[in-house]
């Protein structure tokens, strides 16, 4: 195929803005970005648990994202590694790229090539970069907003991202967004045997970040979830209960919910609260009913008055 202009020697352009953190306590390390550009999380974003984490934007080239990556993970500085990956590419000018490491060291790169506005805010474990973005305020309220929050490492990188849309954002629009996060060790404990705590992605929606949080409360309750399905296995019933009953609020009405609760309530010895649980999930479901009639959970209150009527109407 003839090259008609340089734009094919130099790779698709991003205009973009994301940040690239990683939280020591949790040994989490993850990345959350915004584009007006189809399906960015499947270019930009880069996470490896007990690693660092990377953003590869405006130029894009995905395969820093990896490389970097293995970098950190032979012991050099994000600094260091950056400085020689950018020495030895002839459009350095255009790229930008963010990197942490899983310790929290940062370093950042943005091309004098490019679009305005592009630059970037840094703090301890964190990197915040942009370019073609509505103005600096948009760099500077992501940083704001992810010093002053709170929560895990997944809730302030999205709440970052949100504060850099409502600032302008990219000055194109929106198209597309993503948020992973990794966490060393949680192959161990979660249900699918990976290190990836989250991935969530937004290909193309007019409003790709508020879409971001939604299916962030999506996986907030499958989470939670997760974890009293861990603490019932460890027969830690009142644990695994009060962590239902915020899943409940979370997802009130749903019978599947609300008939686990009536289980870890029972064997947590609240039989009146069981009861209680358990005809609503039967309200709701009917379906329910004949699921209890045998289910072991609910032996402590099987012969009652109350749990007879209820199975047997």
């Amino acid at each position: 195929m003839k090259k008609r202009n340089s734009e094919f020697t130099i790779g698709p352009l991003k205009a973009t803005f994301s940040i690239v953190a990683s939280d020591p306590s949790t040994k989490q390390v993850g990345v959350a970005v915004e584009s007006k550009a189809f399906a960015v999380g499947a270019v930009v974003p880069w996470v490896r648990s007990g690693v660092g984490a990377v953003a590869t934007q405006a130029r894009t080239l995905a395969r820093y994202g990896p490389l970097l990556l293995d970098a950190l993970a032979k012991g050099e500085r994000p600094q260091a590694a950056l400085d020689a990956t950018m020495a030895s590419d002839p459009n350095a000018a255009h790229r930008q790229i963010g990197i942490v490491s899983a310790d929290g060291d940062v370093a950042n790169h943005t091309g004098t090539e490019c679009l305005e506005w592009a630059g970037a805010r840094t703090g301890r474990g964190f990197s915040i970069q942009g370019n073609l973005l509505a103005g600096a305020e948009v760099v500077d309220s992501m940083a704001e907003a992810f010093i002053a929050s709170t929560g895990t490492l997944a809730e302030r990188l999205l709440v970052s991202l949100e504060a850099g849309q409502e600032a302008g954002g990219d000055k194109r629009g929106q198209q597309a967004a993503a948020l992973i996060v990794e966490q060393w060790g949680y192959k161990d404990i979660g249900a699918e045997g990976i290190d990836r705590l989250v991935d969530l992605r937004i290909d193309d929606h007019p409003e790709p970040i508020k879409e971001l949080r939604r299916l962030f409360g999506l996986w907030r309750v499958k989470y939670l979830y997760e974890h009293a399905a861990r603490l019932y296995n460890e027969a830690n019933y009142s644990a695994a209960m009060d962590v239902m009953v915020e899943v409940n609020m979370m997802s009130p009405n749903n019978p599947y919910f609300i008939y686990n609760l009536a289980c870890l309530e029972c064997l947590a010895g609240l039989s009146t609260e069981s009861i209680a649980h358990l005809r609503q999930a039967i309200r709701l479901d009917s379906s329910w009913r004949e699921h209890a009639q045998n289910d072991p959970d609910f032996e402590a209150i099987r012969d009652t008055p109350e749990f007879v009527g209820l199975i047997s109407a």
